[in-house]
């Protein structure tokens, strides 16, 4: 998709927000690139550094969590502490877990575009659990370390395409001011349909919700999480 002129006059109270964000969490791209990501030890990069809820483990485990957590388990093949810390509420997290599958699994959302919006939303969140699992199904989708990387800095830089752009600065309003603004909402109906612009939304809520719970539970990485880029979780935070 051209450039939209329309869509750059939108990014004004944003990009203070963004480049504020951006210069604070600098960093070199080919150094982050050529570093490599490295699984890291129970509790780093997050914003507490021990769990307010504690996961569960299977003797805490009732007739309605335990379903749903093995089927989580067989699903991914590992068992992951977001789920574990949600199982101590199996009615939330149940009905969580539908509307999550939609926008996980059954979003109109083309997938590279969807995780490209999920790692935003995770970053501006500043959740290192969201970014660090999404590192590694963005990458099955297609997207690229350095496009990874970028998703750190300013949406508004010519490295991105003009959808990728628009995309982005909707996820960015969305999550600063939880509102799309009319020339970004006109840029965004010349590529998508409405129902594609629904899912949008609710996916930059669902991760948006997501992020604050992470962050507010103290969900830690699981220790064979990888974090990348590596330069973004030192001294246990998120971005460093």
């Amino acid at each position: 998709m051209e450039p939209i002129p329309s869509a750059r006059r939108s990014i004004t109270f944003v990009a203070i927000a963004t480049r504020r964000m951006s210069n604070r969490y600098s960093f070199s791209r080919r150094a982050l690139l050529n570093s490599g990501a490295a699984p890291v030890a129970y509790g780093s990069g997050m914003r507490l550094h021990q769990p307010r809820i504690l996961p569960t483990v299977p003797t805490d485990w009732d007739d309605d969590s335990r379903p749903l957590l093995e089927a989580v388990e067989r699903n991914s093949g590992r068992s992951m502490n977001i789920f574990r810390t949600l199982a101590h509420h199996p009615k939330l997290f149940k009905r969580w877990m539908v509307f999550g599958n939609h926008v996980l699994g059954g979003s109109t959302l083309p997938v590279r575009e969807r995780e490209l919006v999920i790692l935003r939303t995770g970053f501006l969140c500043r959740s290192g659990y969201e970014w660090a699992q999404h590192v590694a199904i963005a990458r099955r989708s297609g997207i690229s370390d350095d496009e990874i990387v970028r998703l750190a800095g300013d949406p508004a830089t010519a490295d991105w395409s003009a959808g990728d752009r628009t995309l982005l600065l909707a996820t960015d309003q969305l999550v600063v001011d939880h509102f799309v603004d009319d020339p970004t909402w006109a840029a965004l109906r010349e590529a998508w349909s409405e129902q594609q612009l629904m899912d949008l939304v609710f996916t930059v809520g669902q991760y948006t919700l997501v992020s604050m719970a992470l962050n507010t539970f103290g969900v830690q990485l699981e220790p064979d999480t990888a974090q990348f880029p590596p330069s973004m979780f030192t001294n246990g935070r998120f971005p460093s």
